[in-house]
């Protein structure tokens, strides 16, 4: 595996944050310590609590998008647009790369044209433990392709995710409607429905160190993206199964009457950008629909 010579930056690191100051710092230390010395962004969503001061004062070789307002997962599309390297990785701002780990996703994206996207394993926290979502990805029903590497997912954790640059602004990136929260499925249709190959592979190694912090808004923010994503790319029967299944839920449970009054809000314009799955993308999310997490 062979490390780029400082006048060759093959892929790009774009870390959205927003008010994270205090833990951004951690992220940027690792990333800059990488030898592959990847070219880091910083997509700032208009963070109020010294972020870009900080970066100024103490990462002045990190280059620093201000963004006016709150972009949600669009940051990484704007930092996306702004670096020119063929690959970008993107990072949270409590998550980093392995060493090597970006060497190794250049070389396979290198040698697989149509590949344009690699979900990563991920280890969590000081001690390392795998992701759950690992084994998911590892166990994936869509196998492998004779032309790509790892195994074929429609599915990601987007900080531990690389994209071949040009494909990920082909499809328009993260969907603005989801703004923030389970928007990777979205992502991986979109990329599918073009062609390209979205795929798990092991080799590249990211972490993620999460601070703990209350679920509710999260679970909120993914059970109406989940119906969105329904609604922006499935077929209606299925879109209208799964709204019927939050509204059951809704019944007893705020939450879920919260996530489904923010989705039907958002209906009109889920409608308004549907464009359902072709045909061959449609039965792979089918069979993952009907495979056991």
């Amino acid at each position: 595996m062979s490390l780029p010579s400082p006048g060759h930056r093959p892929i790009g690191v774009v870390i959205a944050t927003r008010n994270r100051c205090e833990r951004l710092p951690v992220t940027l230390r690792h990333l800059l310590a990488l030898p592959e010395r990847p070219e880091i962004l910083v997509a700032d969503n208009a963070s109020t609590d010294g972020t870009r001061a900080m970066l100024a004062r103490d990462f002045p070789q990190v280059r620093l998008l201000p963004l006016p307002t709150n972009h949600g997962a669009l940051a990484r599309n704007h930092g996306a647009q702004a670096l020119t390297t063929p690959y970008v990785a993107f990072s949270d701002d409590d998550s980093w790369w392995s060493p090597g780990a970006l060497a190794r996703a250049a070389e396979l994206l290198d040698t697989h044209p149509r590949l344009a996207l690699i979900a990563a394993r991920t280890l969590v926290g000081p001690t390392a433990d795998p992701d759950p979502l690992n084994d998911i990805l590892a166990r994936s029903p869509l196998g492998p392709a004779p032309d790509l590497p790892g195994t074929q997912v429609l599915g990601f954790l987007a900080c531990g995710a690389v994209v071949r640059r040009t494909a990920y602004l082909d499809v328009g990136g993260f969907h603005r409607l989801l703004f923030f929260g389970a928007e990777e499925t979205l992502l991986a249709y979109d990329l599918a429905a073009r062609g390209w190959g979205v795929t798990h592979c092991p080799d590249v190694v990211a972490h993620h160190h999460p601070a703990p912090a209350p679920r509710t808004g999260h679970s909120i923010l993914q059970r109406r993206n989940a119906l969105l994503t329904a609604w922006l790319r499935r077929p209606v029967p299925y879109a209208l199964a799964r709204t019927r299944a939050l509204a059951a839920e809704a019944r007893a449970d705020r939450h879920a009457r919260r996530a489904l009054r923010e989705a039907l809000l958002r209906l009109p314009a889920a409608l308004y950008h549907r464009r359902p799955l072709p045909p061959q993308v449609e039965r792979a999310a089918q069979l993952l629909d009907r495979t056991p997490a």
